[in-house]
């Protein structure tokens, strides 16, 4: 008789919008709850991945509580991202004064509490650097975990987009690895190609996410004389900012940009909506991408939900959700190792 798969079942800390959640689920795993300080997360995370949401500091959590959520019986997997803004490249000056540093030495805390079978967790490259991550790793070997991590070229793994993100998984009941995966990658012409045209500060008419910022005269210039994949060093010099005249704005050729069609996609930010703020402006339509076009080359569905039906999606506040949020296809590529994991455990 076929002994029948164990159940994973996830919570998942500092939940978002849903990112990890949604791929954890695509690849079998049962999410039970997502916890996260953020009201704004509430409705797109209970709405797509049909879980609780908890509004919960996770300072404040116990592990008693969390082990209230999981069925009894089921394999454990404790995962989450702790927020990633204290060990980014961008965090210039932030040191351990920043009450983020603390939130990964959190999620420590809870794996000790709850002694989960699997834990993973996701965040930006450099996190490996800073003592929390050394601290977090204490606590997995003191638990009794092998652990293995990775930094994740996130096109390797089917996200339309260069982002690379610093993976761990961990497991109490065997040796468990984090393969490489190298597999075609998928364009910005294949992710967001088929949607309909708009102008700047259009929205289409049958999803209210497919809104485009205006651009004020001067952008509207700049746009149409940028190229895809190039610089502001195309654009005459009438067009040209002053910062862009000075010796140190010439390293910022990442700015004022148009993406290329057929390339992923550079790192979608908070601010992908913008074109001033990276190289968010569309391969061929004067405009910066719209946030739904931000969503689908971070790898959401596109019925992915974010704002209640009705109600009017803010550019940051949708920017931000977006921006902030785990690639799904990197947590399904997760979630398929982990899942793997446990049928070899079951079946040696």
């Amino acid at each position: 008789m076929t002994k029948k798969t164990l159940l994973i079942q996830a919570v998942d800390l500092f939940c978002g919008v849903g990112g990890l959640s949604y791929g954890l689920a695509a690849a079998g795993i049962e999410v039970r709850a997502g916890i996260d300080v953020d009201p704004a997360c509430r409705f797109p995370y209970e709405k797509n991945i049909k879980a609780t949401f908890l509004e919960r500091n996770v300072r404040d959590i116990t592990g008693d509580e969390l082990r209230r959520l999981y069925a009894k019986g089921a394999v454990k997997l404790l995962a989450g991202c702790a927020p990633c803004q204290p060990f980014s490249t961008l965090a210039k000056g932030k040191k351990k004064g920043d009450e983020k540093w603390g939130l990964l030495e959190e999620f420590g805390r809870l794996v000790e509490e709850l002694n989960p079978e699997l834990v993973t967790m996701e965040n930006v490259p450099r996190v490996a650097n800073h003592g929390p991550f050394k601290s977090f790793l204490a606590t997995l070997k003191k638990c009794g975990f092998n652990y293995d991590w990775d930094r994740i070229k996130c096109a390797d793994i089917g996200v339309p987009q260069t982002r690379s993100r610093f993976v761990l998984v961990a497991s109490r009941i065997g040796d468990i690895t984090l393969p490489i995966r190298k597999d075609p990658r998928v364009t910005v012409r294949e992710t967001i190609g088929h949607l309909p045209p708009l102008k700047a500060g259009q929205t289409a008419p049958n999803d209210p996410l497919h809104k485009a910022r205006a651009l004020s005269d001067i952008n509207l210039k700049r746009i149409r004389a940028s190229k895809p994949g190039g610089t502001w060093e195309d654009w005459p010099d009438g067009l040209r900012a002053p910062c862009h005249m000075k010796a140190n704005g010439k390293s910022f050729r990442s700015v004022y940009a148009r993406m290329s069609w057929d390339a992923p996609s550079p790192t979608i930010t908070t601010q992908a909506h913008n074109f001033g703020t990276g190289r968010f402006g569309h391969p061929k339509q004067d405009r910066a991408i719209t946030l739904r076009e931000a969503a689908l080359l971070q790898s959401f569905p596109l019925d992915y939900e974010f704002v209640p039906a009705g109600t009017e999606p803010s550019f940051s506040a949708v920017g931000r959700l977006i921006g902030n949020a785990v690639p799904p296809k990197l947590g399904e590529h997760v979630g398929d190792v982990l899942r793997r994991h446990i049928t070899t455990i079951q079946k040696a």
